[in-house]
């Protein structure tokens, strides 16, 4: 079997809204013709969901695993214990094992001590940040004490050698940051093409992630301020390695997926929007689970699809693994299901029916179908009702606001709903979740 190609580009805190393919675009001052190509080009998923932030997600999309089972529950700051632990099997280790090239270009934030790096996970090349790119902001904070909080760098390593910093990570490093990854992204490609292997590229970029600030090349060229400027340059970057995949003739070799890791930012000025749908990060509500996904590949997959079914990020763990030769681990839970047939193969169907939402160590909501029943109820960020006595449930076809409880007409949903949550709390007592922060 020849092995395809595989090129993963995760945007960062971009909202279901803004892409013109999910009716943004333009309408938010900012053309992305380039994305919108890819989905003209591929399918486009309007029901693909993450976890609740950065870290969650992240380790999700590594590993398969829904956050509570490995312990990267948040964001916690540089000093603090964080990360995968060594036990987690990662997607680019089986990858690697199966024979391919594999780098990781964009923010890690699954490791920042040595063991946890990129390249100590399975990647054999990395550059970027190994931790998040508000830290940009340290050094020109009033008061900032680098005694305390050490200043950020950007980061690189080579697989079997050290990770080393590489320059300071300040507010001008934060607006060359993305044109550097993708540089070196193409370069990868190019140098890993000629050589005749299969390559694994991880992008996860920095853009639309407060503080949202443009490549000075893109300062003021949508006329509708830095979030507008940010998000073309978004879509100027991922055209750039959209462009070198066709320049080098290996399209209908490669699949090529873009995505964001979670709904929108709710500060302002950085706060994005999640089109018909409600709620930012940080939140269960569906502009925080749902978000964009994008899957392109020439002669596999069917131009201008268009797919409600539903996907979660743990999918494109298994997925990719099954794509690449390998087999997912099976000495313990793997969540993340085989979605080839959907994503690749045209079927109409996805593998799942539903998932478990957890925020932190607490179970938030249970999607099913077209069905979404909250336990807890904070529709915005810190404005919470906390747990509820009798929980709320929305149809999301007929009320995607989720705005009209239905439940008490609808009591027949608890069944497999709660059923999903008593399966998941058996595997949990079989397979004892790690604590946040455990050591190797």
């Amino acid at each position: 079997m020849t092995l395809p190609h595989i090129v993963l580009i995760v945007a960062d805190n971009l909202g279901w809204g803004e892409l013109g393919c999910y009716g943004g675009g333009a309408l938010r001052g900012a053309p992305t013709p380039n994305i919108d190509r890819l989905a003209r080009e591929g399918l486009l998923l309007q029901n693909f969901n993450v976890e609740s932030d950065c870290v969650p997600t992240r380790s999700a999309l590594m590993c398969g695993r829904h956050p509570i089972r490995t312990g990267c529950l948040q964001s916690v700051p540089p000093g603090l214990p964080q990360g995968l632990a060594r036990r987690e099997v990662t997607l680019p280790e089986l990858l690697s094992a199966q024979g391919y090239a594999t780098a990781h270009f964009g923010k890690w934030h699954l490791g920042d001590v040595p063991g946890r790096f990129p390249s100590d996970r399975g990647f054999d090349t990395w550059y970027g940040i190994p931790r998040t790119t508000d830290e940009s902001q340290f050094t020109s904070t009033v008061g900032y004490d680098p005694s305390v909080a050490e200043v950020p760098h950007i980061m690189c390593g080579e697989r079997g050698e050290a990770s080393r910093s590489v320059k300071v990570y300040d507010l001008d490093s934060r607006r060359g940051i993305d044109a550097e990854l993708v540089d070196r992204a193409v370069g990868f490609m190019q140098r890993e093409h000629a050589a005749g292997r299969p390559f694994f590229l991880y992008l996860p970029l920095v853009h639309l992630h407060f503080p949202t600030l443009p490549h000075p090349d893109f300062a003021g060229r949508s006329g509708h301020g830095d979030f507008a400027d940010a998000m073309m340059e978004l879509d100027h970057r991922v055209g750039q390695v959209a462009a070198a995949v066709q320049a080098m003739g290996i399209e209908r070799d490669t699949a090529f997926i873009f995505c964001s890791d979670n709904g929108p930012e709710f500060r302002a000025p950085y706060r994005g929007t999640a089109g018909p749908w409600r709620g930012t990060y940080h939140t269960a509500m569906e502009g925080s689970l749902r978000v964009p996904c994008i899957v392109r590949w020439p002669g596999r997959v069917a131009p201008g699809r268009v797919s409600n079914q539903v996907v979660h990020v743990t999918d494109l763990f298994t997925t990719l693994a099954r794509l690449g030769g390998a087999t997912v681990p099976a000495d313990r839970p793997i969540d993340g299901v085989d979605q080839t047939d959907l994503l690749f193969d045209n079927a109409e169907a996805s593998a799942r029916e539903g998932f478990l939402f957890h925020i932190k160590n607490e179970l938030r909501a249970v999607k099913w179908r077209d069905w979404k029943l909250h336990f807890h109820w904070e529709p915005e960020v810190n404005e919470g009702k906390g747990k509820l006595e009798s929980p709320y449930l929305f149809n999301l076809t007929r009320d995607p606001k989720e705005e009209t409880d239905v439940l008490v007409h609808n009591t027949w949903v608890m069944g497999p709903m709660l059923r999903m949550v008593r399966d998941f709390q058996l595997s949990a007592q079989q397979h004892p979740h790690t604590p946040p922060g455990q050591p190797d």
